[in-house]
């Protein structure tokens, strides 16, 4: 049980993330003397290592007291150490349930699909049926790697609940093993579009900063510059399209973290249109006439949620070693959202 949560922790980059969920609580007794807080845990929880407990505390994942601290923190007597994730300790049975798939490729080995916005990949707090897995369960009800005890059953990456797009699920643990070891080393090839406020200066650029939850709100997450706090990111960019006060743009991951793309842009000013986490579902460019505002207003309706969309996705293909591309078209909301600021630029009298 322990070795699976860390393995999931490990594992719990690009997912959508809500409430977080205690795992293991300790009280340090009235005569614990100062002790480094990953020693502390190494000798009260079984089988984890040093190493993970430093990365779970760089990843926000121990609180004291209920705040986040450094692995080098330095427990007291009377303090309330907690390690929490993403997910409940009681794990789910998952429910297979006749969810239609939009399947892009599929052999023995893997399954390629393109994930619609709004599908949650795998059961958490508030989204126990209805999701990717709860779909995998019941289209793969024959293999023995999708068993109703496994709630991320061949899952090596995810994407937010609203972000569209392609995804590699595995369907042996071979597949699995391999393929985790990819994005582990970061030799996937993934390719993002995202309509962002604001006109950008440079035509393409580097956004490098670490990202952790935010100290204040552990809702969302942020960019450390201190360079102490959180996993190191790169996200790439390259302008495709000025659409006047917003720009559609490509963006490549060096790195997979939770919201990434997402936390990033916001950094440098200039959130994903219609992002709601990070403050993109706000008029943030433009001018103040009440025409634009309502049609603003309008393209939020047509795209109600973050303009992202995971374009490209290229991996080794597990059992043949041959290199795997796929491409997405931008789902219809994308669309129609793109091509409205084009007509805006085209006939701009607002």
């Amino acid at each position: 049980m322990v070795e699976n949560l860390f393995e999931k922790f490990e594992d719990s980059e690009e997912q959508e993330d809500n409430e977080m969920f205690v795992h293991f609580q300790f009280t340090a007794d009235k005569g614990q003397a100062l002790l480094r807080i990953d020693k502390f845990l190494v000798n009260r929880i079984e089988n984890a290592s040093r190493s993970r407990i430093q990365a779970a505390a760089d990843a926000g994942c121990i609180l004291v007291n209920q705040k986040p601290v450094k692995s080098n923190y330095k427990v007291k007597p009377g303090d309330e150490v907690a390690f929490v994730m993403d997910f409940p300790r009681r794990e789910l049975k998952i429910l297979p349930e006749d969810i239609p798939l939009n399947i892009v490729y599929e052999d023995d080995a893997l399954i390629v699909i393109n994930k619609p916005p709004g599908l949650v990949v795998h059961p958490g707090h508030g989204n126990y049926t209805g999701t990717l897995v709860n779909a995998l369960a019941y289209h793969f009800k024959d293999l023995p790697l999708f068993n109703t005890e496994d709630p991320r059953p061949g899952l090596v990456h995810r994407i937010d609940k609203n972000t569209s797009g392609l995804l590699v699920v595995a369907k042996t643990e071979q597949a699995k093993n391999k393929l985790a070891l990819q994005f582990f080393h970061k030799t996937t090839k993934r390719r993002y579009l995202a309509l962002v406020w604001g006109n950008l200066k440079e035509d393409e650029g580097t956004i490098t900063g670490n990202i952790a939850r935010s100290l204040r709100d552990r809702q969302v997450f942020t960019v450390f510059e201190d360079g102490e706090h959180g996993k190191h990111a790169v996200t790439h960019y390259r302008v495709i399209e000025r659409l006047g006060y917003v720009n559609l743009v490509e963006c490549v991951l060096e790195t997979g973290r939770t919201h990434q793309i997402r936390v990033h842009m916001k950094y440098i000013g200039h959130p994903l249109f219609n992002d709601d986490t990070y403050g993109g579902d706000q008029i943030l460019k433009g001018t103040t006439y009440t025409k634009y505002k309502q049609f603003v207003q309008n393209c939020f309706e047509i795209c109600p949620r973050q303009a992202l969309h995971a374009k490209t996705l290229g991996f080794i293909h597990p059992e043949t070693g041959k290199e795997m591309l796929f491409d997405s078209e931008l789902p219809d909301d994308l669309t129609q959202v793109i091509q409205k600021w084009r007509d805006y630029v085209a006939n701009r009298d607002i």
